[in-house]
């Protein structure tokens, strides 16, 4: 479609789906890098829980902290798509 020939409507369609796509992508790729990164830490919480019952807490600890770069993708998505 040439620039020339769009119109405000077909502009402004184009600007709400590519501030979906964007949205979809904040959450998505956030998500994916949460899952690799508690792809390693998962498996050592659980190893090191296994040799010592106290290290739970701390493993647990570990096991979270990754999950809030999901919690950023989300409020990224979130702004992109009420703004």
């Amino acid at each position: 479609m040439a620039i020339e020939a769009m119109t405000v409507e077909v502009a402004e369609a184009s600007a709400v789906g590519l501030k979906a796509v964007g949205a979809g992508l904040a959450v998505g790729l956030a998500g994916m890098g949460t899952g690799l990164a508690q792809l390693g830490i998962g498996g050592a919480a659980v190893g090191a829980t296994a040799e010592n019952k106290e290290m739970f807490g701390l493993a647990l600890l570990f096991t979270v902290i990754p999950e809030t770069v999901v919690i950023f993708g989300l409020v990224v998505a979130l702004l992109l798509l009420f703004t």
